[in-house]
């Protein structure tokens, strides 16, 4: 059973800049979406450590946050934190599509 490093890396990511939007910012928002989905991520991770080609979890979990960040980027045009997040969440995408190939 090989774990699943990138997957809980993303996961840790996404709930570290939860956290850092709310220390920053005082965001509750932040600190709920961050903690939310980096929990998802990282059950997503959890399965596909378990077994490679479950990647449903995953997937939706950081295609939901590709669309979501990518709207907020496009909007606002700032790199940190949406372009950041939705690069991320574009890349884990793909591993995923191509873990599942492979």
């Amino acid at each position: 059973m090989a774990i699943d490093w990138v997957g809980f890396a993303y996961a840790a990511a996404i709930a570290l800049g939860g956290y850092m939007g709310y220390k920053r910012k005082g965001s509750v928002m932040s600190l709920i979406a961050g903690l939310v989905f980096g929990g998802f991520s990282a059950y997503g991770a959890y399965r596909v450590s378990s077994d490679p080609n479950d990647v449903k979890v995953a997937l939706l979990t950081s295609g939901t946050l590709t669309a979501v960040m990518g709207m907020r980027f496009k909007k606002s045009g700032k790199l940190m934190p949406a372009g950041i997040m939705a690069g991320l969440s574009l890349l884990m995408v793909l591993r995923l599509l191509l873990f599942t190939i492979v």
